[in-house]
């Protein structure tokens, strides 16, 4: 049993997700075209979209009706977020874990697992490993086991940002770790962390029951889509949402997010920070159902649709699919991916070229190096960010939208970016990306109308690339 103040919901706590309303929504729905356009539209003026309005473009399926969508998708990314694509890195801490869900590696009924938990130490080496490659932004991954307290998670993330390799260092500390109550977020967040990430994985609540046992922490339907309004009262006002595709019907998945999106909207005036979606991937001990397999084509339309739906929520595609497959959905909704990665207990310092699928949460799809994924970046004409600048002068949760909603955030966003960028080539990149990257720099500062920002951006380039002065920022 939790102890009483890890069993607290949220004030008002209450299960907002209907299945049955939402079957019968995605049911009935029978857009034409006037109907998606006008929702396009709607999407396209940067308004968040109905959770009745999302529906129908999900059931908007003609071929017309899609590229449509795709077409207003990739509009509305260059409207809101420009070139820019962040990156960051996963490292995982520990895969011990009380939970047994049937789709995961680390469930503790796998004995095939090897588990693990990092020391300091061992903590620092993987730290110095991913800054010795550019990385300036982590996430930390953890498995619900009571030594991942919240204690035990702020001292880690201490560590990360005590670490420093020549001129490298890491600016953001995100967290995918589970749920907790009120002073344990407080406690998390007391360390600096960026974003707080706990996903639902289904939302479907006979599914989830089916692949979360009752007899474990996890099987607590409510406790968990309580977690990021408990998150959020604890003063953390960036969390981050997500749903692991392929356990029931992508479309119905999709609505349980934009639904869960606009409660915390209502609830406290800004919905999440970042939303996921992860499909499921091969992993050791698991056998996937093969009955809710979501196909390339579909996995395009969701985040195509979730970029309409909720027009300043970054969303992340990960390393879990393949590298053309990714390339692709950056034009039309992603806004951060990782590079680099390794996601063995360890794997930054310990793993070779090939994947040890017993130590490893699931099979990756694409294990680029950070300066490979870099390239390609800039052959497609993004800037790669490392930009925290936000997180660090406050710039989040309603702040953030302050300034994102009127569009002013692309005035700091590219300044940062493109200096974020420069640390990248001179202190890491090869020589083949640093020419691309110089070069992609000099074309984004000729398009930057005259003026204070834009004679501030060349003198900080030129400071990083003559002097050790780093993190100039805006």
């Amino acid at each position: 049993m939790r102890a009483l103040e890890e069993s607290r919901l949220s004030e008002g706590a209450v299960d907002f997700i209907d299945d049955a309303e939402m079957a019968v929504t995605l049911e009935q729905c029978r857009p034409d075209s006037v109907r998606v356009r006008d929702i396009i539209d709607k999407s396209l003026s940067k308004q968040h979209l109905t959770v009745a309005e999302t529906a129908d473009l999900l059931a908007a399926d003609s071929p017309e009706a899609v590229e449509m969508i795709f077409a207003a998708a990739r509009q509305l990314k260059r409207d809101v977020y420009g070139n820019r694509i962040v990156l960051f890195a996963p490292l995982y801490v520990g895969n011990d874990c009380v939970n047994d869900c049937a789709y995961c590696a680390f469930k503790r009924s796998n004995h095939q697992a090897v588990r693990r938990t990092l020391a300091g130490d061992e903590i620092r080496r993987q730290v110095e490993a991913l800054e010795s490659k550019g990385h300036k932004r982590l996430i930390l991954v953890f498995g619900e086991h009571p030594r991942y307290d919240a204690a035990f998670i702020a001292d880690t993330v201490k560590t990360v940002y005590s670490v420093r390799v020549g001129r490298g260092s890491i600016r953001r500390v995100n967290i995918n770790a589970a749920p907790m109550g009120p002073e344990g977020y407080r406690i998390v967040r007391s360390a600096g962390i960026g974003t707080y990430q706990v996903f639902q994985e289904t939302y479907h609540h006979e599914t989830y029951a089916r692949y979360h046992p009752a007899a474990t922490r996890k099987g607590d339907y409510l406790w968990r889509l309580d977690a990021l309004h408990r998150a959020m009262e604890a003063g953390i006002d960036d969390v981050g949402i997500g749903v692991l595709f392929g356990l029931h019907d992508w479309r119905f998945e999709v609505l349980g997010l934009v639904t869960h999106a606009l409660d915390l909207q209502d609830r406290f005036g800004v919905g999440p920070h970042t939303i996921s979606f992860p499909r499921l991937r091969p992993a050791c001990g698991v056998v996937r159902d093969p009955k809710h397999v979501v196909s390339d084509h579909d996995f395009k339309r969701l985040i195509a649709i979730l970029r309409l739906a909720v027009p300043y929520t970054g969303l992340i595609c990960t390393a879990r699919e393949p590298a053309e497959l990714r390339r692709e959905v950056m034009a039309f909704g992603v806004s951060q991916i990782d590079a680099g990665s390794r996601i063995e207990i360890g794997g930054y310092t310990e793993a070779g070229d090939a994947q040890c699928m017993e130590r490893e949460q699931f099979e990756l799809g694409d294990v680029r190096s950070l300066d490979e994924v870099m390239r390609e970046l800039l052959a497609d004409g993004y800037i790669p960010s490392f930009c925290t600048a936000c997180y660090r002068l406050g710039r989040t949760g309603e702040h953030f939208m302050e300034f994102a909603i009127p569009g002013f955030i692309r005035e700091f966003c590219t300044p940062n970016a493109v200096c974020t960028l420069m640390e990248f080539l001179v202190d890491y990149a090869s020589p083949e990306t640093r020419r691309a990257g110089e070069k992609l720099i000099a074309e984004q500062v000729a398009r930057m109308p005259a003026g204070a920002i834009r004679n501030r951006v060349i003198e900080n380039l030129e400071k990083i690339r003559t002097t050790d002065q780093r993190d100039l920022h805006f």
